[in-house]
């Protein structure tokens, strides 16, 4: 079974000390940096370095450079340069152990397990409060969206959301209606022809489908299309993998079971309001 690697934060300033050794060993114990403290630093893999858990360089320990991580996105650490360094758990100890403090006393608070199959995190979890009483266990996926932050910000966007649909159907309909005005003429003919009023609302409604469908189309590719300029500048701008912008499936068919009826309820309503009157007045300018 592999040693386990084991996060720990590394602050230039302060909290730790780390400095390029110059002689290398293969016997020193292996750690693992973060690309944002590779760069700064000028470290690469293989390189020996000393870590301390005080400024001052006390109780310094060698370790060699095994390879560089790319850090888990956190938007909390936005902006920040995330300059970590993991360690194995043994190592870990040694290092940030107290002088005099006996050897298997350490205690740690949170403990990320994970499972052979992600389906079984709710019954793993039951199972571990049931066994171990005091202890609480809940499925990582979806916790962090359950905090104060999160909810917070989820209900903002939901009310952005709601505000820009609303705004944006008012404003539809009345450029609809403006549209179809436009056209009272030949609609007033069609009448005077004899063509029945729902034959024409039937093709108005037809057309209002064809556009709002290519409408729906087009906002679909212009967001597909922003989504990739939007998250490389925003992940070019604070140096980290985190996705800004990310356009899903559910997300493009929700779009599209909002806008294309939308689409069509303005056009008929608009088109509605026209045939009401009479040919001869339609057909007169």
């Amino acid at each position: 079974m592999g040693k386990v690697w084991v996060r720990c934060v590394v602050a230039l300033i302060g909290a730790a000390v780390i400095t390029a050794a110059a002689v290398r060993a293969e016997d020193t114990p292996s750690v693992l940096i973060s690309r944002q403290l590779s760069e700064t630093e000028h470290l690469s893999v293989g390189d020996v370095i000393r870590l301390s858990t005080s400024d001052d360089g006390r109780n310094v320990r060698p370790f060699r450079i095994a390879g560089v991580y790319e850090p888990t996105p956190d938007p909390a650490k936005l902006g920040a340069v995330i300059r970590e360094v993991q360690l194995h758990l043994p190592d870990l100890l040694a290092l940030t152990r107290e002088p005099g403090t006996p050897s298997g006393s350490e205690y740690v608070q949170t403990i990320n397990v994970a499972l052979v199959d992600p389906n079984d995190a709710a019954v793993f979890s039951r199972d571990v409060r049931a066994r171990m009483p005091g202890i609480d266990a809940q499925p990582a996926a979806g916790a962090a969206e359950s905090t104060g932050p999160f909810i917070v910000l989820r209900r903002f966007h939901l009310a952005i959301a709601i505000v820009t649909i609303v705004a944006s159907t008012v404003f539809l309909l009345a450029l609809t209606i403006m549209l179809v005005d436009e056209r009272r003429a030949t609609v007033g003919v069609l009448r005077l022809i004899g063509l029945p009023t729902g034959r024409i609302v039937t093709q108005l409604f037809l057309e209002g489908v064809l556009i709002a469908v290519v409408g729906s189309v087009f906002g679909l590719a212009l967001s597909l299309l922003s989504e990739g300029i939007i998250n490389r500048f925003f992940q070019w701008r604070y140096d980290t993998a985190l996705v800004f912008v990310r356009v899903t499936p559910q997300v493009a068919a929700i779009c599209v079971a909002i806008a294309v009826p939308l689409g069509v309820s303005a056009t008929v309503i608009a088109s509605w309001a026209l045939l009401r009157r009479s040919g001869l007045r339609l057909a007169r300018r």
